[in-house]
């Protein structure tokens, strides 16, 4: 098959599954990840199968590196059973989980786990899945619009994303060798279950986004699905090492 191919990780739920099938509705082939969520992650494939797509969704857990190598190896073999070959085109780094807590109150527990998740997982996993990479592909990795301003209670949080994006510069450097290119989503205020759905449940806190957002409203999945899908396509190449905000102009 020449399709592309994305791995998202993550992409059982939220954000993730989002992206994975406005990815897959362009025709990208799709791996997706799960940690716990193996009947979620299953529904998601077969609807993209369901659709004419090609999918297959592979259990991960991006805070523990010491399964980076049986991942990589899942991969290789789904590459050829799914796909006849044996490289991938798109790595977009999206599974994570948040914590919501002063400073203070922030234990070291939560900070390791932030930093395990969003900052060693994605450096090691991609690190393992590169030499999977077909030249001329591209990485994403997903941060937040928490990097540039800020929400009590999101330190740690914040911290390690800013760290991604700061990653991401030196991957498009290092990669560009390869015509690789290596971009940092970050979304908004998005009505999802992500941190216990407090911006899609809350209605005071999602007014007072939505008042401090020029588009006027607390941004949906979709708006990030399509901005990533966008960011990925196969003309858009030349963007590399940058930041994208996708928060509808919170707090512009």
């Amino acid at each position: 098959m020449s399709e592309r191919i994305a791995i998202v990780t993550g992409g059982s739920r939220g954000l993730g599954r989002n992206m994975a099938e406005h990815l897959a509705r362009r025709g990208v082939g799709i791996i997706l990840t799960y940690r716990s969520g193996e009947t979620e992650a299953a529904q998601v494939a077969a609807g993209i199968r369901a659709a004419g797509g090609h999918a297959v969704a592979l259990r991960l857990d991006v805070g523990e590196t010491a399964g980076f190598a049986a991942f990589s190896d899942q991969v290789r073999a789904a590459l050829a059973e799914t796909w006849g070959r044996s490289d991938f085109h798109i790595l977009v780094n999206n599974a994570g989980v948040g914590v919501h807590a002063p400073f203070m109150e922030t234990t070291e527990a939560q900070f390791d786990q932030m930093a395990a998740i969003h900052l060693k997982g994605v450096f090691f996993l991609t690190q393992r899945l590169l030499p999977l990479m077909a030249d001329g592909g591209r990485i994403l990795n997903v941060s937040s619009g928490l990097t540039r301003f800020s929400f009590p209670g999101y330190a740690a949080y914040a911290a390690v994303k800013g760290a991604v994006e700061v990653l991401t510069s030196y991957l498009a450097k290092e990669l560009g060798p390869r015509r690789i290119s290596v971009n940092t989503l970050a979304p908004g205020a998005i009505e999802t279950d992500f941190g216990g759905g407090r911006v899609r449940d809350d209605a005071q806190l999602n007014a007072m986004i939505a008042a401090q957002t020029a588009l006027g409203r607390v941004g949906l999945p979709d708006d990030i699905g399509g901005a990533v899908a966008a960011l990925l396509d196969g003309e858009a190449g030349w963007i590399n090492g940058q930041r994208v905000e996708a928060s509808g102009g919170m707090f512009v």
